[in-house]
């Protein structure tokens, strides 16, 4: 199914990354504008390479990438290896501390047609178009993307366990709160046994879907300049993506509420309370604040606050075989079809997934507490608080073909940008190690 390959990862000069924590970054499609603006005041921060400023922003990153390389601010390994990477966190509540263990490598960039890097959220072609230009310009990938496997035998964390025994460097906490932890596995044949265990693994992406489509065009675009003429173990035919495994328990979806910004012209929410009727049970609540654990593990329930009062929402079963959007079994038993059909479309009328996703009358806040706060403040009309989507949930609507709403899913902690750099540039291809590596069939 899936081939990985080592790279010769870049890193920051080691004078650099003992103090690391100072040009990481969050990854382009979380990073506020203010931590923006904070993080452009470090000149050598990875954000400069990631998201770039100026007219011409992807020359602008080119530009001072080959800068950093020349200046020896950034520097390649000379032995090909995986890289295993540790994310240490805690959940609010929690006294545990939660390790996700996975490792980044490059993963051929496959067509979603292929099957085996599945997909289940749909992309923006303009996020796209503006990864696809970056990796163009640059030939470089500065953060990875989020892949998962399933391996209930977990015979790769031995091995990503022993390198840990000597990390490379690690963050003191970075802005999500977690710590990040990187080793490197230069052993050839640990190296090959990573790529025999893929070998018989699909690979589901749970985060970064637009830098993943970026690689695939720019894969494309390469492979029609070539003529015909390409090996495919050309570089730029690699995605660098962190692989987690997800029979582990350590790997935590977190809830993506919904915030209504408005409502259909006239109407209001306790004049829209009776069109919810129809549909769910609309129990009155005290305390907002309880909405989550009231409405936690029950399928299709979801909390409601306006005009400062709670109300637990529970889909009548019998209406649910109204839900006649054209997807599969597994979409529409989800919490979050659910909310967008029976809310969205047939409450405020806002018809279809694509006329939803433009909308600009909903957000998505992960944050409860800041869901109550800016309906308290006017900001929004209403806060519709969900579930969090399981694991399982996840793994049966990818492997039905389809895709779930938009911001279904938040895999937490997100990992950073600048903790290793990939390059998928030509001269790549003369690492002395690639024919080994790429040597097939692979025995199990």
């Amino acid at each position: 199914m899936a081939e990985i390959q080592p790279l010769r990862g870049w890193r920051y000069n080691p004078s650099l990354s003992a103090d690391i924590d100072a040009y990481v970054s969050p990854l382009f499609d979380v990073v506020s504008p203010k931590q923006r603006e904070a993080l452009y005041q470090n000149p050598l921060n990875s954000i400069h390479l990631s998201v770039p400023r100026g007219d011409d922003a992807a020359e602008s990153a080119a530009r001072r990438l080959r800068e950093w390389k020349a200046r020896g601010v950034l520097r390649q390994d000379e032995l090909p290896g995986i890289y295993a990477y540790y994310q240490y966190f805690r959940l609010p509540g929690s006294p545990r501390e939660y390790c996700r263990k996975g490792f980044m490598c490059h993963i051929r960039a496959y067509d979603w047609d292929e099957d085996v890097v599945l997909r289940h959220e749909n992309t923006l072609p303009a996020s796209v178009n503006d990864r696809a230009e970056l990796l163009a310009r640059t030939q470089f990938q500065t953060s990875a993307t989020h892949g998962l496997y399933r391996d209930d035998d977990f015979e790769l964390e031995q091995y990503l366990d022993e390198a840990m025994r000597a990390p490379l460097y690690e963050t003191v906490e970075d802005y999500q709160g977690a710590r990040d932890v990187l080793a490197v596995i230069q052993d050839a044949a640990i190296v090959r046994r990573f790529q025999q265990v893929l070998a018989h693994r699909e690979v589901i992406l749970a985060d970064g879907h637009h830098r993943y489509e970026g690689s695939l065009a720019y894969r494309q675009a390469r492979e029609v300049a070539a003529g015909g003429t390409a090996t495919g173990h050309e570089p730029w035919n690699y995605h660098l993506m962190y692989l987690t495994n997800s029979a582990a328990d350590d790997l935590r979806i977190l809830p993506t509420h919904r915030l209504l910004l408005d409502l259909p012209t006239g109407e209001t929410m306790a004049a829209l309370l009776p069109k919810l009727a129809e549909y769910f049970v609309v129990t009155a609540k005290e305390d907002a604040n309880d909405l989550p654990e009231i409405i936690a593990g029950k399928p299709w329930a979801f909390g409601l606050y306006a005009s400062g009062q709670a109300y637990k929402l529970r889909l009548r079963p019998e209406v649910h075989a109204r839900l006649d959007w054209p997807t599969t079994p597994q979409v529409k038993a989800l919490d979050l079809t659910v909310l967008h059909f029976f809310v969205l479309q047939q409450v405020l009328g806002v018809v279809g997934p694509d006329a939803q996703r433009a909308w600009p009358g909903v957000a998505y806040v992960r944050n409860f507490a800041e869901c109550l706060q800016r309906v308290d403040r006017g900001e929004a009309a209403a806060a519709f608080i969900v579930n969090e989507v399981s694991m399982a949930e996840v793994e049966a609507v990818c492997h039905s073909g389809a895709v779930m709403p938009p911001k279904s899913t938040f895999f937490y902690p997100k990992t950073i940008g600048g903790f290793l750099f990939s390059s998928i540039a030509d001269e790549e291809a003369r690492n002395e190690f690639v024919p080994f590596f790429h040597a097939s069939p692979l025995p199990s």
